[in-house]
């Protein structure tokens, strides 16, 4: 738990490399409105560092530097690549700034670079303290295999997105869907999201409230192709979270079985003055 912190950017990265999925789905117009065609959306890389795309997707993409409007510009693209296939990035070269990018073929897919000095501060959020920091997470949990589950989310606010980071501690190429609710209404339901080093964002839909949100993360797999491993089915569920409480309660389910079985945590109310 963490109460009046800053927040960093999207990527969780320590900005040596940044790795991006091209989301599932995406080849069909609708990922530009959230922008989760290419996840995350943008991503922060030291001068020198290394984006690596990986293509979860069932169609061939590009990774294109330029916009659709202007086209290309000729600084990076990896021509098409297929379902599985993954392309990087060394950004040796390149000054500090920001770099649009985008498919090709499916050219509502937009993503942005953003490359910076080594040591920089990434960009804070505009909310600043009401936001939360990549330290302590708003809430932890774990799957049956010893994997441990934590989320980070900003502050629920009526009539904004929400943004919930995950991170599947110490694993790559995690499969998951996620479902957020807000008294009893979804808000988010991403199925078969794919992060190539157990990180990701995922944003909610403007919220009609500022109350705390319940989080349903269903684990799907680890790796690229099948058959995935892990305990696959499983569930871990956070209710009412607050950044800065923390999460009332949270269980780990197994879809597959009868049996549930519940951690249950308190939440400790830091006083503000």
């Amino acid at each position: 738990m963490v109460a009046g912190v800053t927040a960093t950017t999207p990527a969780f990265a320590d900005h040596a490399t940044a790795s991006v999925d091209v989301a599932k789905g995406s080849s069909v117009p609708g990922c530009e409105t959230t922008n989760e065609c290419y996840i995350p959306h943008e991503v922060t890389i030291d001068v020198g560092g290394e984006v690596t795309w990986n293509n979860v997707d069932s169609a061939a993409h590009t990774v294109t530097s330029g916009n659709a409007v202007d086209g290309p510009d000729g600084l990076f693209d990896s021509s098409l690549f297929m379902a599985g296939a993954t392309f990087s990035v060394k950004f040796d070269d390149y000054a500090p700034g920001e770099y649009d990018y985008f498919c090709m073929v499916h050219p509502w897919m937009e993503g942005i670079v953003v490359v910076q000095e080594a040591g920089a501060e990434g960009p804070e959020d505009e909310h600043g303290d009401e936001t939360m920091h990549m330290g302590d997470a708003a809430a932890t949990g774990m799957l049956s295999d010893g994997t441990k589950v934590s989320v980070w989310a900003s502050t629920p606010t009526s009539g904004e997105m929400m943004e919930i980071n995950i991170e599947f501690e110490d694993a790559e190429h995690v499969n998951h869907d996620i479902r957020v609710t807000q008294n009893g209404n979804t808000v988010l339901d991403d199925m078969g999201a794919h992060h190539h080093d157990g990180k990701g964002t995922h944003m909610t839909q403007a919220l009609s409230s500022s109350d705390p949100v319940d989080i349903t993360i269903t684990f799907q797999g680890y790796g690229i192709n099948d058959p995935k491993t892990g305990p696959i089915g499983e569930q871990v569920v956070f209710s009412k979270v607050v950044p800065e409480f923390g999460t009332i309660a949270m269980m780990i389910l197994a879809v597959a079985i009868i049996s549930i079985v519940a951690v249950t945590a308190k939440s400790r109310v830091i006083p503000r003055f």
